[in-house]
């Protein structure tokens, strides 16, 4: 039997449909970077209960985020992320290990008071080492 959630026009319905369209349906705009590219979402969660009952209501300021950039939407690998722990998780953000702490280039900068695209074209554009980057004033 059927019954109906009564969370059709809230937003974490939306955000299931939209993880779907994005995994299953060839014409949705990112497609190619999540369906294309092999995402899927786990059998458990093609039913919305299921994906509510695991996610429970998005805490606000966040998003969707997949821990692993390359794994299935499935709870295991899913969480609400804020902005910058998304971007944090892209596959294209850039990792600097130095004195044996790993930060992105982002957080580098604002360990060491620098805007950020002063490091990065200290380091690209110049190519500086990267302690001479960090502290150079």
């Amino acid at each position: 039997m059927y019954r109906k959630h009564g969370l059709a026009n809230s937003p974490i319905y939306i955000i299931w449909l939209s993880m779907k369209a994005r995994c299953k349906n060839r014409n949705d705009t990112r497609w190619h970077r999540y369906g294309g590219r092999g995402i899927r979402v786990c059998e458990r969660w093609i039913k919305f209960e299921n994906f509510y009952a695991d996610m429970g209501i998005r805490p606000d300021g966040t998003s969707l985020d997949r821990i692993d950039n390359d794994g299935v939407y499935e709870p295991s690998n899913c969480r609400w992320a804020t902005n910058s722990e998304q971007f944090r998780n892209r596959i294209t953000t850039r990792f600097i290990e130095y004195g044996g702490e790993r930060l992105c280039l982002s957080d580098w900068a604002k360990k060491v008071n620098m805007p950020r695209l002063k490091l990065k074209a200290r380091i690209d554009t110049l190519g500086w080492p990267f302690e001479k980057a960090i502290t150079t004033p």
